[in-house]
């Protein structure tokens, strides 16, 4: 039913955020671009790990020759999530520490070295 529409998500998600990596100067909108790349990937992994019909492997209950989920992707992208979440948080500390002391978050001007 669902076929391969979520492969699709996962590729427009991963190329939209590779574009905003490659085309973008502001700092906050280059983070963006990098949670845009773990969205894709985090629902890549949780697509691999679908199985039409599949039972919980938690449930105790299930069915005798039930088809169980593997745990591994659910258990990579609950990882990744909080790996995510605590690298956006870093990212956007940073860009307002730059903020603070250089006054603006363009990329190309934060590079130059003032002596």
């Amino acid at each position: 039913m669902i076929g391969n529409f979520p492969f699709a998500v996962c590729m427009i998600l991963i190329a939209l955020g590779l574009w905003t990596l490659l085309t973008r100067r502001n700092l906050i909108k280059l983070a963006i671009g990098i949670t845009l790349i773990e969205s894709g990937v985090n629902l890549f992994l949780v697509t691999l790990g679908y199985v039409r019909g599949g039972v919980a492997p938690i449930y105790t209950y299930a069915p005798p020759g039930a088809r169980m989920v593997l745990p591994t992707p659910q258990a990579l992208t609950l990882t990744s999530i909080v790996i995510g979440l605590a690298t956006t948080a870093l990212m956007l500390a940073f860009a307002v520490v730059i903020y603070r002391h250089r006054g603006t978050l363009d990329a190309g001007k934060i590079r130059e070295l003032r002596g």
